[in-house]
């Protein structure tokens, strides 16, 4: 028993303390054999104090209300085999439940696909979805902001040729996915509070234990530190972007920063710091990152980040005074700047980034793509290194697919072995154009020419855009493209407006002989944070060519 004190004797305690139990219904407890622990009584609560160790404990704990204490010798002295509770149980969720996808239309250079979600379930679970993969054996496993995982089938196809997909809920209760990655054949999940692997024990297709590979995550009580994406690198690190404080400073060293977590769960590393909102992250393979990151204080528009490796100071720099970092100086020369600066007309705002995975996608394998959040899009990015500058720093711009909007946003994409098309998760739950909480989407390249820039470069001269199809030589006039600059402040304040905004002249236009490179002669070109080129041009096989790019340029070439 224990005394006034808290001080426990032989293992067993009675407790009464206020809020514990009732009065004249005290607390008993008690635990067996003798570990060397202690009850100790801490704010009105009963606590048993273990001591470190490394070696494993087994012992029984057990509690009851002193009207039950008869039974006290029998809980004391069960041996109870914890080993039989290690290897997975009966299924929770057995029922499979099946969608049709609603395929989309083939007579332009991408058909859209939306595999149906079962929005109507017997868990009336929300489906939100926040990231996807692929198991070793096709299956796509994707998880919902809400804290599920399911596995999607896609083996069966209708008799008009539409696969049929075979939904199973797998796990629940996990704290805000917002990233999932199958490594080595199993899922690993980017949660708010963890970096967390799922195991299933028995071969049921359902989880049994979620492991905890890396609790290094500080998370405090404020709804704005997201913890975004997740990626691995040839190493086997994982790598995640944390966002900040809404409005409000730091607080922990991981806000609004690129975090690397290595292969075994052991360390934490920041990589970049000054980010406000980062959805997700971008893994180049050369040691540099994409980062995307959303219009607020400090940030006078969406950004699109290529991270390069720390500097001799350490991590670098990326613009929000709020997010967590060691520099004073609020000056734009203190930073890094991003790839482009992009308005919330455009893209209000920007995903994930990821490479082009497949021969199906012709010219644009390879290429980089970045999702949309806000619009619900997916855009192509246009990048060239910046002269003069250390290796890494990139400038360049954007131009959205011709492909209709989702009616949700898009946040995570990954490219499937085997069809070789784009797999697309996104969600609605905070500002957004979207007109659905969450969808599944599949974009497939149709062999059609896809008529795009795939590359901009910008020298003392002008402009050159390089497309993949060939344009129509005689239809090259200066007058079918636009072009116009513009400046923006950062400051404390939330965004910025756009100023000194101006046209710039193009004083001609020049096709390359093979009919793919437009070159555009264009008066008083120079660095800018911000450029929109709009043109409207013709095919070589007459079919109309018109887009509108949103681009940087922090140097000129020769």
């Amino acid at each position: 028993m224990f005394d006034d004190s808290g001080r426990g004797h032989d293992g067993v305690v009675r407790h009464g303390a206020p809020g514990a139990a009732p009065p004249d219904r005290p607390l008993v407890a008690g635990f067996a054999p003798q570990i060397g622990a202690r009850f100790e009584v801490f704010g009105g609560a009963l606590r048993l104090r273990i001591p470190a160790g490394p070696a494993p404990l087994r012992f029984t704990l057990w509690t009851a209300l002193e009207t039950s204490a008869p039974r006290v010798p029998e809980l004391a002295n069960a041996d109870l085999d914890l080993a039989r509770f290690t290897h997975g149980g009966p299924p929770r969720w057995p029922q499979v439940l099946e969608t049709r996808e609603a395929r989309g239309r083939d007579d332009r250079p991408f058909s859209a696909d939306a595999l149906t979600a079962p929005d109507e379930n017997p868990w009336l679970a929300q489906l939100r979805f926040t990231g996807l993969d692929f198991l070793p054996d096709g299956r796509m496993a994707v998880c919902t902001w809400d804290g599920d995982v399911w596995l999607v089938d896609f083996a069966r196809r209708d008799e008009d040729g539409a696969a049929i997909l075979r939904w199973r809920r797998i796990a629940s209760g996990l704290f805000q996915p917002l990233g999932l990655k199958v490594v080595e054949g199993r899922i690993h999940l980017t949660c708010r509070d963890q970096l967390a692997v799922l195991h299933d024990e028995n071969g049921d297709d359902e989880i049994d234990f979620v492991e905890c590979l890396n609790g290094d995550h500080q998370v405090t009580e404020h709804f704005h530190e997201f913890a975004m994406g997740l990626q691995t690198d040839a190493a086997g690190n994982f790598y995640y972007a944390k966002s900040g404080r809404h409005g409000l400073p730091a607080v922990v060293p991981q806000h609004g920063t690129l975090l690397r977590v290595s292969r075994d769960g052991a360390r934490t590393d920041v990589l970049a710091t000054g980010l406000r909102a980062a959805n997700g992250v971008c893994v180049n393979g050369d040691g540099t990152f994409i980062v995307t990151d959303q219009e607020g204080f400090w940030m006078p528009k969406n950004r699109i980040n290529w991270v390069r490796p720390a500097a001799d100071g350490g991590p670098r720099f990326y613009g929000n005074m709020l997010g967590w970092h060691d520099g004073t100086d609020p000056s734009d020369a203190a930073m890094e700047p991003p790839l482009c600066w992009i308005t919330n007309a455009f893209d209000r705002s920007p995903a994930e980034a990821l490479r082009v995975e497949s021969e199906r996608f012709g010219a644009l394998d390879g290429a980089l793509l970045c999702t949309s959040y806000g619009e619900g899009k997916v855009f192509l990015v246009l990048h060239e290194p910046v002269p003069g500058v250390g290796a890494g720093a990139m400038q360049g711009g954007m131009i959205e697919l011709p492909i209709p909007a989702f009616p949700t946003g898009v946040m995570r994409g990954r490219f499937r072995p085997g069809d070789g098309a784009l797999y697309l998760a996104g969600m609605f739950a905070w500002a957004g154009d979207a007109v659905q909480p969450g969808g599944l989407y599949r974009l497939r390249a149709t062999g059609r020419p896809p008529r795009l820039p795939i590359a901009l470069h910008a020298t003392t001269r002008g402009l050159q855009l390089a497309f993949t199809d060939p344009l129509d030589r005689p239809a090259i006039d200066a007058r079918a493209v636009q072009v116009k600059a513009w400046s923006l402040k950062r400051s404390a304040s939330y965004g910025s407006e756009h100023l000194d905004e101006h046209p710039l002249v193009v004083r001609g236009a020049t096709l390359s002989p093979d009919g793919c490179t437009l070159s555009l002669d264009i008066a008083d070109l120079a660095p800018t944070w911000c450029m929109e080129i709009r043109y409207a041009l013709r095919a070589a096989d007459g079919a109309p060519v018109s887009g509108v790019i949103h681009n940087s340029i922090h140097a000129l070439a020769d």
